[in-house]
């Protein structure tokens, strides 16, 4: 199982205890998806942000939902990598 979280990038130069807001998911739990494909779009300071599958594979669990915020390095899914 993968876990899918915001990109660490993402936080550079944010301050610790900041979280970001699950603006909007693009898939569902059972998705089929394909690496790259954006999957969630999310709120960090102002600033849009998109995850995108890392693997093809499917939505296993949303940890997160909708309008909920999660902090630096906190999946927001789980995703069953396809074999």
């Amino acid at each position: 199982m993968i876990e899918i979280t915001l990109a660490a990038d993402a936080w550079k130069d944010i301050d610790a205890g900041t979280e970001a807001l699950l603006d909007k998911w693009l898939v569902g739990e059972g998705d089929t998806v394909r690496a790259g494909q954006p999957i969630a779009n999310v709120v960090l300071i102002k600033t849009n942000q998109e995850i995108v599958a890392p693997v093809d594979g499917r939505i296993e669990k949303i940890l997160v939902k909708s309008e909920e915020t999660f902090a630096q390095g906190k999946p927001i899914a789980l995703l069953k990598e396809s074999t």
